[in-house]
């Protein structure tokens, strides 16, 4: 069984999903939240996913508290019908949590996809570190995208003979897209890509508010200083997102506000732009595959390979360092060529064929010791 709620999951979970399709040792029953609806349809007819399950949590202005409980009852009725051998979640959302803690309660193995994740303060990014923190003790089993993520995971004490190195599946998934024929998506049609083309997503719950304006405010006056770039924003549907964003952009004809891009339109937009400018974790891991350099619009990351191996900057929100940055590769073209020669850390598009394997041989060794 699987479960997801966001766009995000979903991309993620896809290639395991179809990994584990492919194996006749599985069965796999797929699970949504219903969260972010009109965003995920478009994954799961991009990756031809099926719907099992419905839990259609969401509610306008729920709390995080009112969440983690409609997740948990939704699904607890599911865990007792369809009695599998073992739940995997993925990433560091409130959904993940929630699964993992009713999976848990049923006594159900619980598979952590993109395990050992970590940022210094537990309140950043929130509430996404502290479900991940959370989400550790509670899975018997680790699939980690990075050897750092493994040395998180060992430094809390989980057992080293379940913790897995499998790299990142989020590129399986670009991987997979990319090498489908893709054309000019209709939201982008305006758009001249003759130009040098900045790329922007922003939603965190951390840059709502004075953090954002900051960024607007940067963003306007890199349009002023560059005269050939354009600006494209795929804005979060979020009305907190919305509210800062639009009245501070939209009078720029520079700058175009899209609606949220379906995933092969997304990846079409990071494979023509010029650079990236993001607060979001995926995009800080896909698009080195591409060879864009991505200033990550946060204070902290729990990706920091990107930024050691030097294809990711760390800029936050400050108007200043995201100004003089985001200029520096603007005018610099031997700075700009350099970074984006840089290798992915990330992955190789093998990773669900690893989790599957390692999925295969866990749930192999339970079955053994439970016929003892």
């Amino acid at each position: 069984m699987t479960i997801f709620g966001t766009r995000p999951e979903a991309i993620k979970l896809a290639p395991v999903i179809h990994s584990l399709e492919g194996d006749p040792a599985f069965e796999s029953r797929v699970v949504l939240t219903g969260q972010h609806r009109e965003m995920l349809d478009s994954v799961l007819d991009v990756f031809h996913i099926r719907r099992d399950h419905n839990l259609d949590v969401m509610q306008h202005n729920q709390s995080l508290n009112a969440l983690i409980c409609r997740v948990i009852d939704g699904l607890d009725p599911i865990l007792l019908a369809e009695k599998p051998d073992c739940v995997l979640v993925q990433g560091d959302t409130t959904t993940v949590l929630a699964a993992a803690l009713a999976a848990f309660y049923r006594k159900i193995p619980v598979g952590h996809v993109e395990a050992g994740l970590r940022s210094p303060s537990r309140l950043n990014p929130f509430p996404e570190e502290i479900n991940r923190r959370l989400t550790s003790p509670l899975s018997d089993i680790h699939f980690c995208p990075t050897e750092g993520a493994k040395k998180a995971l060992l430094q809390e004490g989980i057992c080293p003979s379940i913790v897995h190195v499998t790299q990142n599946t989020v590129i399986d998934a670009l991987l997979y897209v990319t090498a489908r024929e893709r054309r000019l998506p209709k939201q982008l049609a305006n758009i001249d890509f003759n130009r040098r083309i900045i790329a922007v997503t922003m939603h965190r719950r951390e840059n709502q508010g004075d953090p954002m304006r900051e960024i607007c405010r940067a963003l306007n006056e890199l349009c002023r200083r560059f005269v050939d770039i354009e600006i494209v924003i795929p804005l979060h549907l979020s009305p907190a997102v919305q509210e800062v964003v639009r009245p501070l952009l939209n009078g720029n004809p520079r700058i175009h506000i899209v609606d949220p891009l379906d995933y092969i339109d997304f990846t079409y937009l990071l494979e023509h732009c010029y650079l990236v400018l993001s607060d979001s974790g995926g995009v800080q891991e896909e698009a080195p595959s591409l060879g864009k350099p991505v200033l990550i619009l946060r204070e902290v990351t729990e990706r920091p390979e990107g930024v050691d191996c030097g294809i990711n900057y760390l800029v936050g929100t400050s108007f200043k360092k995201i100004l003089d940055t985001a200029s520096a590769f603007l005018s610099d073209e031997t700075l700009y060529l350099r970074t984006a020669k840089k290798k992915n850390p990330y992955g190789d598009g093998k990773a669900a064929a690893r989790i599957t394997s390692l999925l295969k041989n866990f749930l192999s060794k339970r079955l053994q010791l439970d016929s003892e």
